[in-house]
């Protein structure tokens, strides 16, 4: 049996965990279980994946297999962000090649709305708001990126509201920034809360495993998965566990997870609302990939995310939580000088996993395995649609929005370690650095 490398292993100070509704995790895997299908990975694209196949094949049992607890992992430590428009980093403007654009604006949006349903048919208290995004800037290199994204906006026919210096305080209550642009079609959420709920709901004939983790699988005619405690007989296996892939054997070498970190303040006051103004709830993308992302979130706290760093094996550093916290506190004294004795309350780091090219997997890795994997950071919407797509596409549906994913090169090769860490610790300082007030 191939023996698993590394295994998940995030810190204890994620505030959206903790601040969301506690539930009684399921059991982990005891014993010998056969099951039609399995998946591995209880985030956004895993839980899309088994809903849709347990609703594609009624008489098939389907396991989900989760290594922590749901929500505890990166789909709970994002900064709560459902995007509908094209967001690619590596493109100047954000939007890139206008055609593929125009399919992921097909795919955010769909996603959207197999969320919104979920959220309303099972009355799911996640906190969701149609908010809107502000992307922001101070810096001269991200209000030419803002110029950009504008002229991208129009291209694709979509509204933004260009907000200027002496407005932005009516929004945000900071004077920070110098120009920003409002988009009004993303979702603000309690990605934590929002994940628990998904995994409350879950179609009769799936079966969730939490705190299992797999530490051998064989790739026979029958995939078989080894726990501590129990083994997984499946006649087909799925991956969605992003970086954690390639310790399975697949994408080995092209997957690259980064962490990046946030810290939360305690509760605001009613004078220190006040004194801060602006909008009850907003969500600020930087105009830097670099930069920080900032939420008011609507039970009142400031969220400051910031700072990245390339752990091999995608698991957590909590030795650089301390670092991280430092400069956060400074970026949000920069941001936020009205208010001086508002403290972080939570400090903690998420996993992305990224490809160098920027692109993802969708599809077949290997004869009874599949997979969809790596999302650049944008897991809450890409990760639902592509898992709902990945069990249609597995029951024989075919549309424009699946080939389109099978159609995707996929993740390309990293160079080889030493130079691969060297190269990337070289390009997030830089990046970081570069980035200067817009951090």
């Amino acid at each position: 049996m191939r023996r698993i490398a590394s295994i998940p292993a995030d810190d204890h100070g994620c505030a959206w965990f903790h601040l969301s509704k506690l539930r009684l995790a399921k059991a982990s895997l005891q014993g010998k279980v056969e099951a039609d299908w399995v998946i591995i990975g209880a985030g956004f694209t895993g839980l899309s994946a088994a809903r849709k196949l347990a609703l594609n094949f009624p008489n098939d049992h389907i396991v989900l297999v989760e290594a922590q607890e749901v929500g505890y992992g990166a789909s709970g430590r994002n900064s709560g962000f459902m995007i509908d428009l094209p967001h690619d980093i590596g493109a100047a403007d954000y939007i890139g090649d206008i055609k593929v654009a125009f399919k992921y604006l097909q795919l955010n949006r769909a996603a959207q709305e197999i969320i919104k349903n979920l959220i309303k048919e099972y009355r799911i208290d996640c906190q969701i708001e149609a908010a809107g995004k502000y992307q922001a800037a101070i810096e001269k290199r991200g209000l030419a990126v803002l110029d950009a994204y504008k002229n991208g906006l129009e291209k694709l026919g979509e509204h933004c509201d260009v907000i200027e210096e002496q407005d932005i305080p009516d929004h945000l209550g900071t004077q920070f920034y110098k120009k920003a642009l409002y988009t009004p079609g993303t979702l603000l959420v309690q990605p934590a809360a929002l994940v628990k709920g998904l995994a409350e709901h879950l179609p009769e004939n799936v079966t969730l495993y939490e705190h299992t983790t797999i530490t051998q699988v064989d790739y026979a005619k029958k995939i078989t998965l080894q726990s501590v405690s129990g083994t997984l007989i499946a006649n087909k296996l799925i991956l969605t566990n992003n970086a954690f892939a390639s310790h399975f054997g697949f994408l080995k070498g092209r997957l690259l997870p980064i962490f990046t970190y946030a810290s939360m303040t305690r509760l605001l006051t009613d004078e220190e609302q006040l004194a801060l103004g602006g909008k009850k709830t907003w969500g600020v993308i930087p105009a830097d990939p670099f930069g920080s992302t900032l939420r008011r979130t609507p039970d009142q706290r400031l969220l400051v995310r910031n700072s990245f760093s390339f752990n091999t094996d995608g698991r957590s550093k909590p030795y650089l939580l301390p670092r991280v916290a430092q400069r956060q506190r400074t970026s949000f004294e920069n941001r936020f000088p009205m208010l001086p004795n508002v403290e972080f309350e939570y400090t903690w780091g998420g996993a992305m996993c990224l490809s160098r090219n920027h692109q993802s997997f969708f599809g077949q890795l290997a004869p009874n395995v599949y997979g969809a994997l790596c999302w650049q950071g944008l897991g809450t919407t890409k990760g639902t649609i592509a898992g709902t797509l990945l069990a249609d596409w597995l029951a024989g549906e075919r549309n424009e929005l699946i080939d389109f994913l099978i159609s995707s090169p996929g993740p390309s090769s990293n160079p080889p370690r030493p130079f691969l860490s060297l190269g990337v610790n070289v390009n997030l300082l830089v990046g970081q650095c570069r980035a200067g007030r817009e951090s």
